[in-house]
C-alpha cells in the first residue's frame, strides 16, 4: 500500500480546509463577530498540519483503487474532525459528539441537526454550516483534482471512490479537466440560484447560505422553520434547483455542448423526473383537502418530493402530520434518492432501474430458460460486473441498515423514529419521521446512537465500501508490515 501518497493527499485536504475556513472569518469580520477568531485559529492549525504532511513529497505517485478508497475515507473523517473544532471553540456546540455530528452531517450533505434553535448561532457559524454542504456536495477530492496537479497515478480512482453512483466516467480524456468541468457546472448553477433568490427579495446572506444547502442537497437552514417562512416564489425556485442538482451532471455537460437530443434521452434522468411527477401527484391529491387550494397543495407536495428524493432535507411543512399514504411515498423516495453523478444521496435511480431490469430478466429466464438476453441501460448492455457490484452494494446496504436500526433501537424510541433516523442518515436526507421529523431534531438521541448515525452518514455519502475498507484487517496488516520494514532498514 502506498501510504506516502495517502499522507500527501490528506495534507492537501487539510490545507484546503484551512483556506475554506477563511470565508467564515470574512463573514465574522463583516458582522463584527468575535467567533471569527476561533475559525481563524482552526484555519491556522489545519493549514499547519497540512503543510507538515505535504513538505515531503511521495517517491511513488502511483495509487490504485485501494489507496483511492482509503484516502477518500480518511479525508472525510479528517475533514470532519477539524471542521467541528470551531463549533467547540466558540461554545456554540460545546459537546464534541454533537459538534462532530453536525459537521459530518454538513460535509456528507445530510442536513440532520442536533440544534433546536439555529437562529441563536452567529452568522459566521451559520455560514460555515451551509458552506460544508457546498464543499461536500461535489466532493472535496474532486475539488482537489480540479486545482492541484497530482502527477502520476490513476486519479480516476480518487473520483470513483468519492463520487456517488454505480460507476464514474471521464467527460474528457484527462481527469483534471473532468473535475474542473463538474465544478464549473456546479458553481454556475449555484450562482444562478443565488441570483434568482435575490430577485425574489431574499437577503444576500440568506440567498447564499440557502443556495449552498440546495447545491449540495444538504438542507441546513438558517431559520428554525427551514424554508416555511419564505414566499411561494422562493419556495418554487428552491424546488426547481433541488431537482436540478439531483440530475446526473453528465446531462448538463451534454446540454453545454448542445447535444440536446442525447441529454434529454438519458434513461436515468427520464425515470428520475417520472418518479418526481408521480410522487407529487399522489401527495398533492392526498393533502388537497387540508390545503388552501390546488396551488398550495402543489407547492407543498412538489417541494417535499424534491427535497426528499434529492436528499436535500429542506421543509416547508411538518409532513409527519400528513396522511400515512403521503408519508409512505416520502419514505420510499428516501431510499430511491437522486441520479448517479449528482450531489444527491440515496441508493440512486440508476441502481433501482438496473435492479428492476435484473428481476425482470430473471423472471423471463424462468419462462424461457434457453433465452439469452442482456440488460440494457442508457442504450448500452450492462456488464455482468456492474450487475454483480450493484447486487453486492444492495446486500451490504441492507445488512448495514438493519444493524444500524437494531443498534439505535436500544435507545428505546418507537420503531418509526429508529427506522427513519437511520434511513435519513444513511441516505443523507436529514429529517425523518416520528421524533426526528422536520419539526424536531436529532439532539434527543443518546451519544451511542449519534455515533452510529455518524458512521451511517459517512458510509452513505461514500457509497459504503470506501469507509468499510478501513475495517478490513488486511489493510492494517499491510500498513504495519510496511512500517516495520522501514524501521528495520533504518
Amino acid at each position: 500500500m502506498n501510504s506516502s501518497i495517502i499522507r500527501y493527499i490528506l495534507g492537501h485536504i487539510l490545507k484546503l480546509e484551512g483556506i475554506f475556513m477563511l470565508l467564515p472569518c470574512l463573514v465574522a469580520l463583516i458582522y463584527g463577530e468575535q467567533e471569527g477568531l476561533c475559525y481563524l485559529a482552526v484555519a491556522a492549525i489545519s493549514g499547519l498540519f497540512g503543510l507538515l504532511m505535504t513538505i515531503k513529497k511521495p517517491n511513488n505517485h502511483v495509487f490504485y483503487l485501494k489507496e483511492g478508497c482509503i484516502a477518500t475515507a480518511l479525508s472525510w473523517i479528517l475533514l470532519s474532525l477539524f471542521g467541528c473544532l470551531p463549533f467547540i471553540f466558540t461554545g456554540e456546540i460545546p459537546c464534541f459528539t454533537d459538534a462532530l455530528f453536525e459537521t459530518v452531517s454538513g460535509f456528507t450533505t445530510t442536513g440532520a441537526s442536533v440544534l433546536s434553535d439555529v437562529e441563536a448561532l452567529s452568522q459566521c457559524t451559520l455560514f460555515w454550516r451551509s458552506f460544508t454542504h457546498w464543499i461536500g456536495g461535489m466532493g472535496v477530492l474532486v475539488f482537489l483534482l480540479a486545482i492541484i496537479p497530482l502527477s502520476g497515478g490513476s486519479h480516476i480512482n480518487l473520483m470513483r471512490a468519492e463520487s456517488p453512483g454505480p460507476s464514474v466516467g471521464k467527460l474528457v480524456p484527462k481527469v483534471k479537466y473532468t473535475a474542473r468541468i463538474l465544478y464549473l457546472i456546479y458553481l454556475a448553477l449555484t450562482l444562478l440560484e443565488i441570483f434568482l433568490l435575490l430577485a425574489g427579495k431574499m437577503p444576500l446572506f440568506e440567498a447564499v447560505t440557502t443556495s449552498f444547502g440546495t447545491a449540495g442537497t444538504g438542507g441546513f437552514g438558517i431559520k428554525n422553520d427551514s424554508i416555511a417562512s419564505y414566499s411561494p416564489y422562493l419556495q418554487w425556485v428552491i424546488t426547481i434547483f433541488m431537482i436540478l442538482f439531483g440530475v446526473n451532471f453528465n446531462a448538463f455537460y451534454l446540454l453545454l455542448h448542445r447535444k440536446f437530443k442525447k441529454a434529454f434521452c438519458v434513461e436515468e434522468v427520464k425515470y428520475y423526473f417520472l418518479i418526481i411527477l408521480v410522487s407529487t401527484g399522489i401527495i398533492c391529491c392526498s393533502i388537497l383537502h387540508t390545503s388552501s387550494g390546488i396551488f398550495d397543495a402543489l407547492t407543498k407536495s412538489s417541494f417535499q418530493v424534491a427535497s426528499i428524493i434529492t436528499t436535500t432535507g429542506f421543509s416547508t411543512v411538518d409532513f409527519t402530520m400528513w396522511s400515512q399514504a403521503a408519508q409512505c411515498v416520502l419514505v420510499i423516495l428516501m431510499f430511491i434518492g437522486a441520479c448517479a453523478g449528482s450531489t444527491g444521496g440515496g441508493i440512486k435511480v440508476s441502481r433501482i432501474i438496473i435492479m428492476a431490469k435484473t428481476v425482470i430478466k430473471e423472471l423471463n429466464s424462468y419462462i424461457h430458460p434457453k433465452s439469452i438476453k442482456k440488460i440494457n441501460f442508457e442504450k448500452k448492455p450492462v456488464e455482468h460486473e456492474v450487475v454483480r457490484a450493484i447486487n453486492v452494494y444492495f446486500i451490504t446496504y441492507i445488512i448495514l441498515f438493519s444493524l444500524s436500526v437494531f443498534a439505535v433501537s436500544f435507545e428505546g424510541k418507537d420503531l418509526t423514529t429508529s427506522f427513519t433516523a437511520v434511513a435519513a442518515t444513511i441516505n443523507n436526507i436529514g429529517p425523518g419521521l416520528g421524533l426526528v421529523g422536520p419539526a424536531s431534531n436529532f439532539g434527543i438521541l443518546s451519544i451511542f446512537s449519534k455515533w452510529v448515525l455518524i458512521f451511517d452518514m459517512l458510509a452513505g455519502r461514500l457509497e459504503l465500501f470506501p469507509l468499510l475498507i478501513l475495517f478490513h484487517p488486511a489493510i492494517w496488516k499491510n500498513f504495519f508490515s510496511q512500517k516495520i520494514k522501514l524501521i528495520k532498514k533504518s
